[in-house]
């Protein structure tokens, strides 16, 4: 009698399974890749033109094909033509409504926002699309075929109608797509300006020393914001009656920083409306007289 033979297990080894996951998933890793060749294109080498080009494809495709590929795992519920059309077509209403969405934020539209946002977006989806794979066999998965031969022979087998919808479509979605890979990659600086305001002492634009006796302290909060979209250097001049009494140096603050200091002051005359004055002066171009003033009327009475 001859041996009986042991079962041999027809499913794909450990080794196999690793390799047809990797096939199931290569446009999602791709995708996952030039999200991190454009964050560090921008953080790094904003200058290279790289940026352009990969932020056109990282706007006007990745975030609906990522969501087309979370919706549609499988490889028959959409051919490849659609997807390609769905993938642009949501693309262009996921991106301005995450743009709108950002304007009511404190960041608004600006380029580390909506760098931040869309590359969250996209991994976000192609995780999702990746366990939604995993879910189902491999031979019924979407899998993108990668041959150019493959598109050629698609594009052949195509009827003239749907060739001239096909170009017509490009043709209309290119300028618009355009338009919108530049200003998502590219946004309009906004307004600068800096914020400078005085707080009473409890922190509130309420109680400022206003009402004085000869050598009480008055106390208040100078606050200066940055929104120069730079690096600036404040300094500020305290002045009563067009007599400076403090000058604060050294005020470097970056982009979108927050400066705060108390600040307390003594009178030693008397007086009716004395104009306690604060200057800002901000190292800017053509910034040579104060930036910014403000101002309060006190009242320094004598002592009983």
């Amino acid at each position: 009698m001859t041996p009986a033979k042991s079962k041999i297990n027809s499913g794909p080894r450990p080794e196999q399974r690793k390799i047809f996951s990797f096939v199931k998933h290569r446009d999602l890793l791709i995708i996952d890749a030039l999200t991190l060749i454009l964050l560090i294109n921008i953080l790094l080498a904003p200058d290279f033109n790289l940026r352009m080009v990969v932020g056109a494809i990282f706007v006007l495709f990745l975030p609906g094909y990522t969501l087309i590929s979370t919706l549609f795992p499988r490889r028959n519920d959409l051919d490849h033509v659609e997807r390609i059309a769905l993938s642009i077509g949501l693309s262009l209403a996921v991106v301005p409504l995450m743009g709108l969405a950002l304007n009511y934020t404190p960041w608004g539209i600006r380029l580390n926002p909506v760098l931040l946002s869309l590359s969250a977006f996209n991994m976000l989806m192609s995780m999702v699309a990746y366990l939604r794979r995993e879910r189902i066999p491999t031979r019924e998965a979407f899998n993108p075929p990668i041959h150019i031969s493959y598109f050629s022979n698609k594009w052949n087998g195509l009827s003239r109608q749907d060739k001239l919808l096909t170009i017509g479509l490009l043709v209309c979605l290119a300028p618009f797509g355009g338009l919108t890979a530049y200003f998502a990659s590219t946004p309009r600086t906004g307004e600068r300006f800096t914020e400078f305001y005085l707080l009473g002492p409890n922190g509130k634009i309420a109680n400022y020393p206003t009402n004085l006796t000869v050598g009480e302290t008055g106390k208040l909060i100078i606050v200066v914001v940055n929104h120069e979209f730079e690096t600036v250097n404040y300094t500020i001049k305290v002045r009563l009656d067009n007599e400076t009494i403090t000058t604060i140096n050294g005020i470097n603050l970056k982009r979108e920083e927050k400066w705060e200091q108390n600040y307390t002051f003594t009178v030693q005359k008397t007086g009716d409306k004395m104009k306690l004055e604060f200057l800002l002066f901000a190292e800017l171009e053509g910034a040579d007289e104060p930036y910014r003033s403000l101002h309060l009327w006190i009242t320094v009475k004598p002592r009983e």
